[in-house]
């Protein structure tokens, strides 16, 4: 049985690391300016979040949203 959540989780993140790429950001500066921000997260939490392995808060979906100027339909369908 494939778990549904698991499967939105990877879409989601290889829509931002497709995102975060074309915007020529590296997950070190994506995850700076998330932290200037208030957004308690590390390169390697990003890395995480990227790769579906681990879950991806509203304030950091919020903040990656305005960092990298782009709508939640490319976050979430990769429009």
């Amino acid at each position: 049985m494939i778990n549904i959540n698991k499967e939105l989780e990877k879409t989601i993140g290889n829509n931002i690391k497709k995102l975060r790429e074309n915007a020529n950001i590296t997950q070190d500066i994506l995850s700076a300016k998330l932290q200037l921000r208030g957004v308690d997260i590390t390169r390697s939490a990003l890395a995480k979040i990227e790769v579906g392995q681990r879950h991806i808060y509203p304030d950091e979906l919020l903040a990656i949203k305005e960092i990298l100027n782009v709508d939640f339909d490319a976050i979430f369908y990769g429009k």
